[in-house]
This record gives C-alpha cells, sequence and structure tokens, in this order.
C-alpha cells in the first residue's frame, strides 16, 4: 500500500512541477531557478549572492551569471550589503510585478488539480499534506530551499517556517 501511494503522490508531484515550471517559462521566457531567485530575493530580506546560492543549490558562477542575467533583464538591483563586504539583491518595481504574476500563475496551475476535490477532501489533504510537510525535521537553509516558490501570504500555520523566531531569515 505505501509504495502505491508513493508512486501517486510522486506522479502528482511531478505533474504540478511541469505546470508550475511551464506557468514560469510563460511569465518570465526563463524556467530553472529564474523564478526561484525573483520569489526568493522578493521575500526583501536583501540575500547576497551567498545566501541566494545556497537557497537555489547553485554553483558560484551559476550564481552570478544568474544574477547578471536578472540585473540586465532590469529586474534585480544590487545594493550594499550590511556589512559592506557583501552585496544585497532586491527586486526593481518591475521584478516585483513579475514576482506577483509568478505567485498567482503558480497557484492558478496548481488549481485545477485540486478541483476535482470537495471541501471536505480539501481540507482533509490541506490536513494531511501539513502533517507530511510538519513530520520533516529540515535544516533552516532546507526550509528555504523548500519553500523557495512559495507565497508566504497564503500560507497560514506554515508546518516549514523559512523564518525561524529569533533567528535571521533568508
Amino acid at each position: 500500500m505505501i509504495n502505491r501511494t508513493a508512486n501517486l503522490l510522486g506522479g502528482i508531484s511531478l505533474a504540478i512541477g511541469d505546470r508550475i515550471e511551464d506557468t514560469a517559462r510563460d511569465i518570465l521566457n526563463h524556467a530553472g531557478e529564474t523564478p526561484a531567485a525573483l520569489i526568493v530575493i522578493g521575500y526583501g530580506t536583501g540575500p547576497s549572492n551567498d545566501m541566494l546560492r545556497r537557497v537555489l543549490d547553485l554553483s558560484h558562477s551559476g550564481t552570478v551569471r544568474l544574477i547578471d542575467r536578472l540585473v540586465a533583464d532590469g529586474l534585480v538591483e544590487r545594493c550594499e550589503g550590511h556589512d559592506k563586504r557583501a552585496i544585497s539583491l532586491f527586486l526593481t518595481k518591475r521584478g516585483k510585478a513579475l514576482r506577483e504574476k509568478l505567485l498567482k500563475g503558480r497557484l492558478t496551475a496548481i488549481r485545477p488539480i485540486l478541483t476535482t476535490l470537495d471541501d471536505d477532501e480539501l481540507e482533509v489533504l490541506g490536513n494531511l499534506l501539513h502533517k507530511l510537510l510538519s513530520s520533516m525535521d529540515p535544516t533552516d537553509m532546507e526550509r528555504r530551499t523548500l519553500c523557495r516558490l512559495c507565497d508566504n501570504r497564503v500560507c497560514t500555520n506554515c508546518p516549514l517556517p523559512a523564518e525561524i523566531p529569533g533567528r535571521s531569515g533568508a
């Protein structure tokens, strides 16, 4: 029974991932880590290149190329960091607008899969997903990585908050 459920969960996960990637490509003309970079940077905490690299699991040079492209596209700006040795990344007005489209598009891409469920089933599924995520024991960085495409405004009582009380955020 657990193998069947695991297999079904894997299938739905891939279907959802493909829909999210297709939506991001339609909005940005880029897929891969570009959408995640915009969402992570858009949390507004001014991540450094290194923090973004770790959240996206990219090489240093890959992260620099990604940021260079985002800057060239007018989506991200580099600002002086807190300790003046590093830079902080922030979205431009255009970057913020595209981030909003990405977040809305992500939910729009996923929602049709859920429309076959009634309200009670949606509540049960939501509770089960919350329980599964809550059972994970990720590091702070794994939390940020898992939530790199999340719209933190719609997730109440997050089972994997990237922001841990008393610690600095992404």
